[in-house]
Protein backbone atom coordinates (compact mmCIF):
# COMPACT_ATOMS: atom_id res chain seq x y z
CA UNK A 1 0.00 0.00 0.00
CA UNK A 2 1.46 3.21 -0.90
CA UNK A 3 2.37 5.58 2.19
CA UNK A 4 0.81 9.32 1.88
CA UNK A 5 2.72 11.89 0.85
CA UNK A 6 4.37 14.34 3.71
CA UNK A 7 6.78 17.48 3.23
CA UNK A 8 8.73 18.25 6.77
CA UNK A 9 9.75 21.45 7.05
CA UNK A 10 13.15 21.38 9.73
CA UNK A 11 13.13 24.82 11.23
CA UNK A 12 17.02 26.17 11.76
CA UNK A 13 18.47 27.17 14.10
CA UNK A 14 16.39 23.91 16.60
CA UNK A 15 17.37 22.46 19.64
CA UNK A 16 20.64 22.56 22.02
CA UNK A 17 22.25 26.35 22.23
CA UNK A 18 25.50 26.79 23.26
CA UNK A 19 24.84 26.99 27.13
CA UNK A 20 22.91 23.62 27.41
CA UNK A 21 25.70 21.70 25.24
CA UNK A 22 28.02 23.09 28.27
CA UNK A 23 25.89 22.22 31.17
CA UNK A 24 25.40 18.68 30.08
CA UNK A 25 29.23 18.41 28.91
CA UNK A 26 29.79 20.03 32.26
CA UNK A 27 27.69 17.09 34.05
CA UNK A 28 29.85 14.12 31.84
CA UNK A 29 33.13 16.04 32.83
CA UNK A 30 32.40 15.72 36.42
CA UNK A 31 31.65 12.48 35.88
CA UNK A 32 34.91 11.69 34.27
CA UNK A 33 36.70 13.87 36.86
CA UNK A 34 35.41 11.99 40.06
CA UNK A 35 33.86 9.27 39.41
CA UNK A 36 29.55 8.53 40.48
CA UNK A 37 27.81 9.75 41.76
CA UNK A 38 27.78 13.14 40.84
CA UNK A 39 25.04 15.43 42.54
CA UNK A 40 22.88 17.89 40.69
CA UNK A 41 20.57 20.45 41.60
CA UNK A 42 17.79 20.67 40.27
CA UNK A 43 17.28 18.96 36.51
CA UNK A 44 20.73 20.26 34.91
CA UNK A 45 18.31 21.51 31.36
CA UNK A 46 14.87 21.17 31.13
CA UNK A 47 14.70 17.81 29.17
CA UNK A 48 12.96 14.25 30.21
CA UNK A 49 15.89 12.13 27.96
CA UNK A 50 18.72 14.38 28.63
CA UNK A 51 18.03 14.08 32.60
CA UNK A 52 17.11 10.40 32.13
CA UNK A 53 20.63 9.70 29.75
CA UNK A 54 22.95 11.40 32.52
CA UNK A 55 21.14 9.56 35.25
CA UNK A 56 21.77 6.37 33.77
CA UNK A 57 25.82 7.45 33.79
CA UNK A 58 25.62 8.34 36.85
CA UNK A 59 24.60 11.79 37.85
CA UNK A 60 22.07 11.75 40.83
CA UNK A 61 19.15 14.75 40.53
CA UNK A 62 18.58 16.41 43.92
CA UNK A 63 15.85 19.49 45.05
CA UNK A 64 18.42 20.96 47.56
CA UNK A 65 21.95 20.99 49.13
CA UNK A 66 20.84 19.26 51.96
CA UNK A 67 20.52 15.99 50.46
CA UNK A 68 24.47 16.33 48.92
CA UNK A 69 26.57 13.70 51.03
CA UNK A 70 30.00 16.10 52.67
CA UNK A 71 32.15 14.34 50.28
CA UNK A 72 30.29 14.40 47.03
CA UNK A 73 30.96 17.06 44.13
CA UNK A 74 27.31 18.57 43.08
CA UNK A 75 26.73 21.10 40.18
CA UNK A 76 24.10 23.85 39.41
CA UNK A 77 21.97 23.76 36.72
CA UNK A 78 22.01 25.82 33.52
CA UNK A 79 19.13 27.71 35.22
CA UNK A 80 21.11 29.28 37.36
CA UNK A 81 20.52 29.46 41.32
CA UNK A 82 20.71 32.05 44.13
CA UNK A 83 23.71 33.41 46.08
CA UNK A 84 22.49 31.41 49.27
CA UNK A 85 22.90 28.25 47.67
CA UNK A 86 26.83 28.66 46.30
CA UNK A 87 27.11 30.66 50.02
CA UNK A 88 25.60 27.15 51.70
CA UNK A 89 27.99 24.89 49.73
CA UNK A 90 31.07 27.04 50.74
CA UNK A 91 30.31 26.70 54.32
CA UNK A 92 29.63 22.89 54.14
CA UNK A 93 33.16 22.83 52.05
CA UNK A 94 31.18 20.98 49.49
CA UNK A 95 32.81 20.77 45.87
CA UNK A 96 30.85 22.59 43.49
CA UNK A 97 30.37 23.69 39.82
CA UNK A 98 28.55 26.33 38.73
CA UNK A 99 26.52 25.32 35.14
CA UNK A 100 24.40 28.63 35.18
CA UNK A 101 24.42 29.54 31.38
CA UNK A 102 26.28 32.53 30.89
CA UNK A 103 23.39 34.72 29.56
CA UNK A 104 21.62 33.73 32.50
CA UNK A 105 24.50 35.30 34.47
CA UNK A 106 24.63 38.44 32.73
CA UNK A 107 21.05 38.67 33.87
CA UNK A 108 22.11 37.76 37.44
CA UNK A 109 25.20 40.18 37.27
CA UNK A 110 22.75 42.94 35.58
CA UNK A 111 20.23 43.04 38.89
CA UNK A 112 22.83 42.97 41.31
CA UNK A 113 24.21 46.39 39.65
CA UNK A 114 20.98 47.76 39.40
CA UNK A 115 20.29 47.66 43.52
CA UNK A 116 23.49 47.17 44.75
CA UNK A 117 25.31 50.32 42.80
CA UNK A 118 22.59 51.83 41.55
CA UNK A 119 19.79 51.46 44.46
CA UNK A 120 16.96 50.80 41.97
CA UNK A 121 14.09 48.54 42.63
CA UNK A 122 13.62 45.72 40.27
CA UNK A 123 10.80 44.58 38.29
CA UNK A 124 11.53 40.78 37.05
CA UNK A 125 9.44 39.88 33.98
CA UNK A 126 9.27 36.34 33.48
CA UNK A 127 7.37 32.99 35.01
CA UNK A 128 6.51 32.05 38.68
CA UNK A 129 8.39 29.27 39.64
CA UNK A 130 10.54 29.20 37.21
CA UNK A 131 14.14 28.19 38.35
CA UNK A 132 15.79 30.80 36.70
CA UNK A 133 13.46 33.45 38.10
CA UNK A 134 14.00 31.64 41.39
CA UNK A 135 17.95 32.34 41.03
CA UNK A 136 17.57 36.08 39.62
CA UNK A 137 15.05 36.59 42.57
CA UNK A 138 18.11 35.32 44.65
CA UNK A 139 20.73 37.62 43.53
CA UNK A 140 19.43 40.65 45.68
CA UNK A 141 17.52 40.69 49.11
CA UNK A 142 13.79 39.87 50.04
CA UNK A 143 11.77 42.75 49.00
CA UNK A 144 14.09 44.28 45.69
CA UNK A 145 12.30 42.42 43.45
CA UNK A 146 8.89 42.31 41.89
CA UNK A 147 7.64 39.84 39.23
CA UNK A 148 5.55 41.16 36.52
CA UNK A 149 4.31 38.26 34.24
CA UNK A 150 1.77 39.91 32.17
CA UNK A 151 1.01 42.78 30.43
CA UNK A 152 -1.77 42.94 32.70
CA UNK A 153 0.71 42.81 35.44
CA UNK A 154 2.59 45.48 34.06
CA UNK A 155 -0.59 47.91 33.88
CA UNK A 156 -0.70 47.42 37.50
CA UNK A 157 2.69 46.90 39.33
CA UNK A 158 2.75 49.39 41.97
CA UNK A 159 6.65 49.29 43.03
CA UNK A 160 8.13 51.30 45.49
CA UNK A 161 9.96 54.43 43.66
CA UNK A 162 12.41 55.90 45.74
CA UNK A 163 15.98 55.20 44.36
CA UNK A 164 14.83 54.76 40.79
CA UNK A 165 13.32 51.58 38.88
CA UNK A 166 14.74 48.78 36.80
CA UNK A 167 13.70 45.65 34.44
CA UNK A 168 15.64 42.41 33.46
CA UNK A 169 14.24 39.66 32.43
CA UNK A 170 14.58 35.67 31.99
CA UNK A 171 16.14 34.65 28.95
CA UNK A 172 13.88 31.86 27.74
CA UNK A 173 10.32 34.15 27.22
CA UNK A 174 8.39 35.21 24.16
CA UNK A 175 10.04 37.58 22.34
CA UNK A 176 6.93 39.55 21.04
CA UNK A 177 5.05 38.79 24.71
CA UNK A 178 8.18 40.77 26.61
CA UNK A 179 8.33 43.48 24.09
CA UNK A 180 4.80 43.91 24.68
CA UNK A 181 5.36 44.17 28.51
CA UNK A 182 8.11 46.35 28.40
CA UNK A 183 6.51 48.85 26.06
CA UNK A 184 3.79 49.30 28.90
CA UNK A 185 6.42 49.52 31.59
CA UNK A 186 7.93 51.90 29.66
CA UNK A 187 5.15 54.11 29.50
CA UNK A 188 4.25 54.01 32.78
CA UNK A 189 8.08 54.61 34.23
CA UNK A 190 9.59 56.90 31.56
CA UNK A 191 12.92 56.85 33.75
CA UNK A 192 12.92 53.10 33.85
CA UNK A 193 16.63 51.53 33.37
CA UNK A 194 16.87 48.26 31.06
CA UNK A 195 19.60 45.98 29.77
CA UNK A 196 21.97 47.26 27.15
CA UNK A 197 21.53 44.46 25.49
CA UNK A 198 18.34 42.52 25.94
CA UNK A 199 18.03 39.63 28.25
CA UNK A 200 16.20 37.41 26.16
CA UNK A 201 19.07 35.02 24.85
CA UNK A 202 20.17 34.84 21.36
CA UNK A 203 18.92 30.94 20.83
CA UNK A 204 15.34 31.72 22.53
CA UNK A 205 15.23 34.66 19.41
CA UNK A 206 16.48 32.72 16.56
CA UNK A 207 14.27 29.31 17.66
CA UNK A 208 11.07 31.67 17.64
CA UNK A 209 12.04 33.36 14.54
CA UNK A 210 12.94 30.01 12.56
CA UNK A 211 9.75 28.81 14.17
CA UNK A 212 7.54 31.84 12.40
CA UNK A 213 8.81 31.73 9.18
CA UNK A 214 8.45 27.65 9.33
CA UNK A 215 4.94 28.00 10.44
CA UNK A 216 3.96 30.70 7.79
CA UNK A 217 4.21 28.03 5.36
CA UNK A 218 2.95 24.36 7.16
CA UNK A 219 -0.44 23.13 8.34
CA UNK A 220 0.73 21.72 11.47
CA UNK A 221 4.17 22.06 13.56
CA UNK A 222 5.36 19.83 16.45
CA UNK A 223 7.89 21.08 18.88
CA UNK A 224 9.91 18.61 20.22
CA UNK A 225 10.31 19.34 23.71
CA UNK A 226 9.59 18.46 27.72
CA UNK A 227 6.23 20.04 29.27
CA UNK A 228 8.48 21.75 31.62
CA UNK A 229 10.80 23.53 29.35
CA UNK A 230 9.94 26.99 29.30
CA UNK A 231 11.51 27.66 26.07
CA UNK A 232 9.90 24.94 24.21
CA UNK A 233 6.74 26.21 24.91
CA UNK A 234 7.02 29.30 23.95
CA UNK A 235 7.85 28.07 20.54
CA UNK A 236 4.62 26.27 20.16
CA UNK A 237 2.67 29.80 21.40
CA UNK A 238 4.73 31.72 18.61
CA UNK A 239 3.59 29.01 16.18
CA UNK A 240 -0.05 29.69 17.36
CA UNK A 241 0.56 33.32 16.55
CA UNK A 242 1.83 33.41 13.25
CA UNK A 243 -0.97 31.53 11.87
CA UNK A 244 -0.69 28.02 12.54
CA UNK A 245 -2.90 26.82 15.52
CA UNK A 246 -2.61 23.19 14.77
CA UNK A 247 0.76 23.15 17.06
CA UNK A 248 2.03 20.83 19.37
CA UNK A 249 4.63 19.88 22.08
CA UNK A 250 5.62 16.48 22.15
CA UNK A 251 8.65 14.58 24.60
CA UNK A 252 9.58 11.97 22.77
CA UNK A 253 8.30 10.69 19.10
CA UNK A 254 5.74 7.94 21.29
CA UNK A 255 3.41 10.58 21.42
CA UNK A 256 2.78 11.66 18.18
CA UNK A 257 -1.18 11.38 17.94
CA UNK A 258 -1.33 10.17 14.18
CA UNK A 259 -5.42 10.98 14.00
CA UNK A 260 -3.74 14.70 14.77
CA UNK A 261 -2.10 15.01 11.89
CA UNK A 262 -4.81 13.69 9.43
CA UNK A 263 -4.96 15.90 6.63
CA UNK A 264 -1.96 17.57 7.17
CA UNK A 265 0.73 18.25 3.63
CA UNK A 266 3.12 20.00 5.43
CA UNK A 267 4.54 19.66 8.41
CA UNK A 268 6.75 21.63 10.56
CA UNK A 269 9.60 20.68 13.10
CA UNK A 270 12.09 22.34 15.60
CA UNK A 271 12.87 21.71 19.39
CA UNK A 272 13.27 23.61 22.16
CA UNK A 273 17.23 24.29 23.24
CA UNK A 274 16.77 21.89 25.26
CA UNK A 275 16.00 19.20 23.16
CA UNK A 276 18.84 17.25 21.14
CA UNK A 277 18.91 17.00 17.53
CA UNK A 278 18.20 12.98 17.95
CA UNK A 279 14.39 13.14 19.48
CA UNK A 280 14.48 15.43 15.84
CA UNK A 281 15.93 11.97 14.02
CA UNK A 282 13.73 9.49 16.39
CA UNK A 283 10.46 11.51 15.02
CA UNK A 284 11.57 11.99 11.61
CA UNK A 285 11.61 8.13 11.73
CA UNK A 286 8.47 7.72 13.47
CA UNK A 287 7.24 9.99 10.55
CA UNK A 288 8.78 7.90 7.91
CA UNK A 289 7.01 4.44 8.86
CA UNK A 290 3.41 6.22 8.08
CA UNK A 291 4.29 8.51 5.29
CA UNK A 292 7.12 8.91 2.14
CA UNK A 293 8.69 12.27 3.26
CA UNK A 294 10.39 15.19 1.30
CA UNK A 295 12.25 17.23 4.15
CA UNK A 296 13.65 20.42 3.72
CA UNK A 297 15.33 23.21 6.26
CA UNK A 298 14.13 26.47 6.59
CA UNK A 299 17.11 28.61 8.46
CA UNK A 300 16.62 31.75 9.41
CA UNK A 301 20.36 32.35 11.50
CA UNK A 302 23.49 30.59 11.88
CA UNK A 303 24.84 30.11 15.29
CA UNK A 304 28.13 29.74 16.30
CA UNK A 305 28.27 30.40 19.85
CA UNK A 306 30.80 28.46 21.78
CA UNK A 307 30.82 29.09 25.96
CA UNK A 308 33.99 27.98 28.13
CA UNK A 309 34.02 24.96 30.74
CA UNK A 310 34.48 26.18 34.59
CA UNK A 311 38.19 26.20 35.01
CA UNK A 312 38.44 22.91 37.72
CA UNK A 313 36.92 20.62 35.31
CA UNK A 314 39.90 21.54 32.86
CA UNK A 315 42.82 21.97 34.87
Amino acid sequence: MTKPHLTVLLAAPRGFCAGVDRAILIVERALEKWGAPVYVRHEIVHNRYVVESLRAKGAVFVDELDEVPDDAPVIFSAHGVPKSVPAEAERRKLVYVDATCPLVSKVHREAERHFTREGRHLLLIGHAGHPEVEGTTGQVPVGAVTLVETVADAEQVSPPMAGGLAYVTQTTLSVDDTAAIIAVLQRRFPDIHGPKKEDICYATTNRQEAVKASAAKADALLVVGSPNSSNSNRLVDVAKRAGCERALLIDRAAEIDWQWLDGVKTLALSAGASAPESLIQEVLDALETHYSLTISSIETAVEDVEFKLPRILVA
